[in-house]
């Protein structure tokens, strides 16, 4: 097979175009001939899946190489014994704590009953509205802060539009 025929096979081949037949091709010229200055990392590749085919998992010496690498078992019954009793006390801290929390917060969120601090009415009427007139200003000025946010989103918006717009026109 001369040069330009397996340039063009490796062309296909690396645009996954060829057929399992045209790989086989591909392989077996690299097998047995040299391979010039521009495709050797690609026949050292070929190599490589040649030689990984021969390897087998069924090989003795793979099985003895991965159990020698495995911990040893434990199979001590005390030990088993001490590690679950440890998980269960561990859980029930946990849970102890999370009860103990959950009270301690319910305790602190509830209010106490609430008392009149004034004894007249006229002057807890008074004091009400100097708190809803407060109130009430309050809202005033965040009413006015809304709306520049709201101009500002609405800005944002049209450009966003004109954005988009410009992007289908392309």
């Amino acid at each position: 097979m001369d040069s330009n025929k397996i340039e063009a096979l490796l062309k296909k081949y690396w645009e996954a175009e060829t057929s399992q037949e045209e790989e086989q091709q591909l392989r077996e010229w690299f097998r047995i001939h040299e391979a010039p200055e521009p495709w050797k990392e690609t026949a050292a590749m070929f190599r490589y899946f040649d030689e990984t085919k021969k390897k087998s998992l069924d090989d003795a010496s793979f099985n003895a190489t991965v159990v020698s690498h495995l911990p040893a078992a434990r199979t001590g019954r005390v030990r088993k014994l001490v590690y679950n009793t440890l998980r269960i006390a561990a859980g029930v801290s946990v849970l102890c704590l999370a009860t103990w929390f959950v009270h301690k917060e319910m305790q602190e969120s509830t209010d106490p009953e609430v008392v009149d601090t004034y004894s007249d009415p006229k002057l807890a009427f008074e004091e009400t509205k100097k708190a809803l007139l407060l109130i009430s200003q309050s809202f005033g000025k965040a009413e006015k802060q809304a709306r520049k946010i709201n101009m500002f989103n609405e800005a944002q918006e049209e450009i966003r539009k004109e954005k988009t717009t410009q992007e289908q026109k392309l």
